[in-house]
C-alpha cells in the first residue's frame, strides 16, 4: 500500500525545466487561439485552461454556428482538436515551438477554422515569436506525465478550497501566460486599475481579490510552490502568521510561498495544502476587511 507522500510525485525544476519551458510555449500557442475565439470576460476569465483527466483543455470555443475545443493530452502526448460537427485532428507533442505553431495552424485549416492569432509569447522574460522559436524543442513524455499527476492532485484540493466560499470566485483554472493553476476570490469591491502597467495588469487588476494557486517554478523561484496573495496588497500582509511552518512571505515575488516539496514530505499533504490556502486567505481577508461570512 502506497503512503500518502508517495502519491504526490517529485517534480524537480532543473530536471524537467527544458520540457516545462517548451510545454509552456505550446500552451501559449493554443492559449492565443482561446483568446482570439472566446467572448471577452472581466479579469481575463475567457482565457484560462482547465485540468482534465488527461491534461489541459481550452473548453468549448465558438466558431460561427460551430464549436471547437483543444486538449493537451499528457497521457497519450498529443494535442487533440475537436469540432462540434465530428472532425478530430491530432498532433503528437514534441519538436520545436515553430513546428508546433505551424502544425496547429494546419490543424485549424483542416477543421475549417480561419483565425489569426498573436505570435508573440506573453509574460515571459525573453519572448521569441512562435514561428521563429527553435530554441524550445524538448518534450520528455515522462516529465509531462509527472506534471499532469501533480496538476490533478492540486486541482482536487483547490476545488475543495473553492467550495467553502460563498462569494464570487473563479473556477480552478490554468493560466498559460504564467503557467500556473490558480483560484481567485472576489470581495465585490472595484479597484482602479494600475495606469502605468501593461494591458494584462490593467484588465486583470480592476477588482479586489485574494488569489492562491500552484506553479511549477520559474527563473525567479526555481522550485515548484504553492502561492497566495491579496490584491491590492494590504499593509502588513507579509508579516501575518500563516500555516504550515514551511510557508513564508517571499519578497522576491511579493506573495506567500509554500514549497511543493514541503507538502510532499508532510505527514498529510492534503491537509498541509488546506492549511496554507485557509490561513493565507484568512490573513488577507482580515487585513482587507472582507465579510467573515463569505468563507465557511
Amino acid at each position: 500500500m502506497q503512503t500518502e507522500t508517495a502519491t504526490w510525485p517529485a517534480l524537480p525544476y532543473e530536471e524537467w525545466r527544458a520540457t516545462r519551458d517548451t510545454l509552456h510555449m505550446y500552451t501559449q500557442v493554443v492559449g492565443k487561439l482561446r483568446l482570439a475565439l472566446s467572448p471577452f470576460e472581466p479579469q481575463w476569465g475567457h482565457v484560462p485552461f482547465y485540468v482534465t483527466a488527461h491534461g489541459l483543455t481550452t473548453s468549448t470555443m465558438p466558431v460561427g454556428q460551430r464549436a471547437i475545443d483543444a486538449e493537451f493530452d499528457l497521457i497519450t502526448h498529443e494535442l487533440v482538436l475537436r469540432s462540434s460537427d465530428g472532425i478530430i485532428e491530432r498532433r503528437p507533442l514534441g519538436g520545436s515551438v515553430a513546428d508546433f505553431h505551424a502544425g496547429v495552424m494546419r490543424m485549424l485549416r483542416r477543421v475549417g477554422v480561419d483565425v489569426a492569432i498573436s505570435t508573440m509569447p506573453q509574460e515571459v522574460s525573453d519572448p521569441i515569436p512562435f514561428p521563429d522559436d527553435r530554441t524550445h524543442d524538448t518534450y520528455v513524455a515522462e516529465h509531462a506525465a509527472g506534471f499532469l499527476r501533480v496538476l490533478s492532485l492540486v486541482d482536487a484540493v483547490m476545488k475543495e478550497h473553492r467550495a467553502r466560499f460563498r462569494g464570487r470566485t473563479t473556477p480552478v483554472q490554468f493560466y498559460w501566460g504564467t503557467f500556473d493553476l490558480a483560484l481567485t476570490r472576489y470581495s465585490g469591491r472595484p479597484v482602479a486599475p494600475p495606469s502605468d502597467r501593461g494591458v494584462i495588469a490593467r484588465v486583470g487588476g480592476d477588482a479586489e481579490a485574494i488569489c492562491a494557486g500552484w506553479w511549477a517554478g520559474d527563473e525567479r523561484v526555481q522550485h515548484p510552490a504553492f502561492f497566495a496573495y491579496g490584491y491590492p496588497a494590504p499593509d502588513g500582509l507579509g508579516r501575518a502568521p500563516v500555516q504550515p511552518a514551511e510557508a513564508a512571505w517571499s519578497e522576491t515575488v511579493g506573495e506567500f510561498l509554500l514549497p511543493y516539496d514541503a507538502v510532499r514530505s508532510a505527514a498529510d499533504p492534503r491537509r498541509a495544502v488546506h492549511e496554507f490556502l485557509g490561513s493565507t486567505y484568512a490573513a488577507a481577508a482580515s487585513l482587507m476587511g472582507w465579510d467573515p461570512g463569505l468563507s465557511a
